[in-house]
């Protein structure tokens, strides 16, 4: 074969590889409009106002017959699509590692998280238990579609690459977050001029986000493609539930420096997570900021996330994944302490505050999963990455609880938030002693230059 040749298939194999990246991207653009208009501004605040509609005069509503405060109705949903994730996804990254079929579960799950928020245009009146259905199947489908969706990495982009490409899907998310919300506050703030009800714009601004998030899934459906499986995957069995959980984890202490990798991500994310869920709590409760304020700073967050993403993935190429993650645990402990002595009514404050989050926030996420990426065993990557979102989603009351006993002891929101420095430093301190290099020789996987 002459050494032209051998250059026009190396060139097509790195145009086809960039069609696959740039369709991958856009997952992260047609997901994230739920994530930031749906969970983060608008959902909780109107499902709870359709419970409270809805209760009988002691304030509960009757699931199943069962008695719930409808303040915590909401709540309550979240988590039972936590558990009806963590069971689910396992057993679809199995399979989908067994068949090397990633894009049809791909496609089923993302349409199926989308149609049920679409289908939240209809939650009106007292029409509670709907709401609380339609918002388990669309976050547990979300689940299961990232969990797909972050297992592609290590087959779409070279160890070399994967820092660079994790880091452009984030910032595509957070892009199209800060874009879809902003026509999203011009609906919700300006609904008099449109002609419609308050009640109306927010059912709108709901359903607009299904709309995207399926349309857009066209794109990456039609860009990535799917794989032969490897022949460890292609002979497995996958087990229903609970076991498939089990199984997953237990085939993971074959790889012992993966899953210290995994404690320490689950330990920092936790307080990623609190920090971004308890902001405006800490905003309103504490600092005495308007919602006006509070939406803002999301906002800019969205923005400055795109820049943190970018910024971020170049620094990893000249000090390594692990060195810039460890990097942005510091500069949340830095961030945390400056807002526990933000002054209360100081607007300008939280907002520096919240660029300095949005800064950090992208890129420390984007770059733990590319790092996590070089230790996953070939074939195994979607069974890996559900162990990465169970590890995710899973722990994710370990932060808020220790918020709220804080709160619950002293009084004080401002000690509250200071609490969570100790996921950062104890984070920062399991992910120091990772030897990722070993890590990822272990796994099997080539050592990038540059880690």
């Amino acid at each position: 074969m002459g050494t032209d040749t051998v250059r026009t298939e190396a060139s097509d194999d790195a145009a086809g590889r960039r069609r696959e990246q740039r369709g991958w991207y856009f997952y992260d653009w047609a997901c994230s409009v739920y994530s930031t208009s749906v969970l983060t501004v608008f959902l909780g605040p109107y499902l709870t106002s359709v419970a409270e509609e809805a209760a009988d005069p002691a304030g509960y509503v009757h699931p199943l017959g069962v008695p719930v405060r409808a303040g915590s109705f909401f709540a309550y949903s979240v988590s039972l699509s936590v558990i009806a994730a963590v069971l689910v996804m396992p057993l679809v990254g199995a399979a989908a590692d067994r068949t090397g079929r990633k894009k049809p579960f791909l496609g089923a799950a993302a349409y199926t998280g989308a149609a049920a928020t679409t289908g939240m245009f209809f939650l009106s009146g007292d029409r509670y238990l709907l709401g609380g259905v339609l918002l388990v199947v669309a976050n547990a489908a979300q689940s299961v579609a990232m969990m797909l969706y972050n297992s592609y990495l290590p087959q779409i982009a070279p160890p070399e690459e994967r820092d660079a490409v994790s880091s452009r899907g984030w910032a595509f998310g957070y892009a199209a977050g800060s874009l879809v919300l902003v026509v999203n506050l011009v609906l919700y703030l300006a609904h008099g001029s449109f002609g419609v009800a308050e009640s109306t714009a927010v059912r709108i601004c709901l359903a607009s986000a299904g709309l995207w998030w399926g349309g857009f899934t066209l794109i990456p459906l039609l860009r990535l493609r799917d794989r032969t499986p490897a022949a460890a995957s292609a002979g497995a069995v996958s087990a229903p539930g609970l076991r498939q959980v089990v199984a997953t984890f237990r085939d993971m202490r074959r790889h012992p420096l993966t899953l210290a990798f995994l404690l320490a991500y689950l330990v920092y994310n936790d307080g990623i997570q609190t920090v971004i869920s308890q902001a405006s709590v800490y905003g309103s409760e504490e600092l005495g900021l308007g919602q006006s304020t509070l939406i803002g700073a999301v906002l800019l967050v969205q923005v400055l996330a795109v820049v943190g993403a970018l910024t971020m993935g170049r620094l990893s190429r000249i000090y390594g994944a692990k060195r810039t993650i460890l990097g942005s645990l510091a500069a949340w402990t830095l961030t945390l302490a400056v807002g526990y002595f933000l002054p209360a009514g100081a607007p300008v404050g939280f907002f520096l505050l919240a660029a300095a989050i949005g800064l950090v926030l992208g890129g420390s996420q984007a770059l733990s999963r590319s790092l996590y990426s070089h230790l996953v065993p070939p074939g195994k990557e979607a069974e890996y990455f559900s162990a990465y979102e169970v590890s995710d989603r899973g722990t994710s009351w370990l932060g808020p609880l220790l918020f709220g006993i804080t709160y619950q002891v002293t009084g004080s929101y401002r000690d509250a938030i200071i609490s969570l420095v100790i996921f950062f430093v104890v984070g920062f301190l399991l992910l120091a002693r990772v030897p990722v290099r070993r890590a990822i020789a272990d796994a099997g996987n080539p050592v990038p230059e540059r880690i």
